[in-house]
Order: C-alpha cells, then sequence, then structure tokens
C-alpha cells in the first residue's frame, strides 16, 4: 500500500460518483444510515455511559457505508443489490470489530479528553451535560463562557474526524493496525489537501442548493397549514426538513468510499 496523489479536480469527482452511486440505491443507503443512527443514539441514552459509549460505534458506521458503497459501485446492472449490500456491510464489521473496536475507544477516549479540556473554560458545565447527562439551563447554555467551551470541543474534535476518515477503511482492505491507520489518514488527507478541499466545497454547495430548495418548500407548506390545516403542514415541513438533512448526511457519506480508493494505491 501506497500513497497516491491526485489533482484538486480530483475532488469534485469523488462528489459527483457519491452522488450517482447513492442514486442507485437510494433506500439501502438512507435505511443503513438510519439503522447506524439509530444504534449511535440508542448507546447515547444509556445512563452517564452513554456520551463515551456512543463515539465507538462511529468506526462501524463509517465502515459499513464504505463497504455498501464499493458494492453498489461494483454493481452496473439494473437488478437490485440492497440485500448485497446489507450482508457485505455486516460481514466487514464482523470480520474486523476487534480493530474496530479499537478505533472506536481511541475516539471515545479523544472526546472524553476534549471535553475535559472545555472545563478549563467554562468551569465544567459543558463537560457535566455531556458526560454526566446534567440538565443545562437556556440560560448557561445562551452564556459566552458555555459557547467558547462547545467552540473548542467542536476545533479539538476536527483532528479526529480528519484521523478517522480513511482509518476504518484501511483497517479493513490493507490490514493496517489501528494506530498507524489514523496516522496514515492524517497524511492522506494533507497531501491531498486540495482534492479535499473541492471535496469539501462542492458538498457545501450541494448542501446549500438542497437547503434553499427545502427552505422555499418549507415555506410553502407552512403558508398552506395557516390557511388551510392548521399546524399539521408546519408539522408536515418541520419533518420533511429533518428527514431530508438525514439524507444529505447519507448521501455525503456514500462518497468517503471514492475518496479513499483514490487516495491509497493497493499495490
Amino acid at each position: 500500500m501506497k500513497l497516491h496523489l491526485v489533482p484538486a479536480r480530483t475532488g469534485v469527482e469523488w462528489v459527483r460518483l457519491g452522488l450517482r452511486t447513492f442514486w442507485r440505491q437510494p433506500l439501502a443507503f438512507i435505511s443503513l444510515f438510519f439503522l447506524f443512527m439509530a444504534l449511535i443514539s440508542i448507546a447515547a441514552q444509556l445512563p452517564l455511559i452513554g456520551s463515551i459509549v456512543a463515539p465507538v460505534f462511529l468506526p462501524f458506521m463509517t465502515l459499513g457505508l464504505m463497504v455498501a458503497t464499493s458494492v453498489a459501485q461494483d454493481s452496473e446492472t439494473p437488478k437490485p443489490v440492497a440485500p448485497a449490500m446489507f450482508v457485505a456491510a455486516v460481514g466487514a464489521m464482523r470480520g474486523r470489530w476487534r480493530p474496530m473496536m479499537v478505533l472506536g475507544i481511541i475516539s471515545a477516549i479523544y472526546f472524553v479528553a476534549a471535553v475535559g479540556v472545555s472545563a478549563l473554560i467554562d468551569g465544567g458545565q459543558l463537560a457535566r451535560a455531556y458526560l454526566l447527562d446534567e440538565t443545562v439551563t437556556p440560560e448557561i447554555m445562551a452564556g459566552s463562557d458555555f459557547q467558547t467551551a462547545r467552540l473548542l470541543v467542536m476545533c479539538l474534535n476536527l483532528p479526529l474526524s480528519l484521523a478517522m476518515w480513511h482509518a476504518p477503511a484501511l483497517v479493513h482492505w490493507h490490514g493496517v493496525a489501528p494506530a498507524k491507520s489514523l496516522f496514515f489518514s492524517l497524511v492522506a488527507l494533507f497531501r491531498n489537501f486540495t482534492a479535499y478541499a473541492m471535496f469539501g466545497l462542492s458538498w457545501f454547495g450541494v448542501f446549500m442548493i438542497a437547503g434553499i430548495a427545502l427552505g422555499l418548500l418549507a415555506t410553502v407548506l407552512v403558508a398552506v397549514g395557516a390557511m388551510a390545516v392548521g399546524d399539521s403542514a408546519s408539522m408536515l415541513g418541520g419533518a420533511l426538513m429533518i428527514g431530508c438533512a438525514l439524507t444529505l448526511a447519507a448521501m455525503s457519506l456514500s462518497s468517503t468510499w471514492f475518496t479513499f480508493r483514490d487516495s491509497f494505491d493497493p499495490d
């Protein structure tokens, strides 16, 4: 395995391939994404340990969607491939569950450490809310210290997100050790920075266009609801916005496998 350097325009191509592959099997991708999100949400609701356990499942979700994408992309026939996508995703997670668990534990430890650092700013209010399920009043949430602590946690988690970008795929397809996979993932993103920058900008453009379209649709539904059926149309508009946001998230994750495929040379 060696790193493959790609031109900046490849980032746009990754987005195009992700969109095309997603629309081959949209229901399968959405179902997989919702299934993983449901598992993570259930884990997050566990008393006291939920916020620590939930990050453990993130590498499994990344790997499952990347494997599903590889199956959908390889299938050029119009026959349904959704069952094969589910089987491949489950098989990949079962076959590499130990190193995936190591990646998940690393993610959880890093998250707890990042939240702990935020206590230096707000006195531990954010940490108690995230880690101990302590109720935070609206006044505290609106405070500058709390908002600064949240921003700090987001910034501290960015390196982890970059390190986890390719780590599950490197473990699964190339048998790289978990710690090394995190390092190689960071190297790939920085060496191909322009391509990944174009990738991010392209998806930002897709989200912006979709957001404008959904905003217009929600406005129309709210207006119709105010004139005809009360709050039902407003509720429908809100549900539509949430559903489309989750669909866009699943759509963006369907392009992650292409970034891995083109960034690492299997030879």
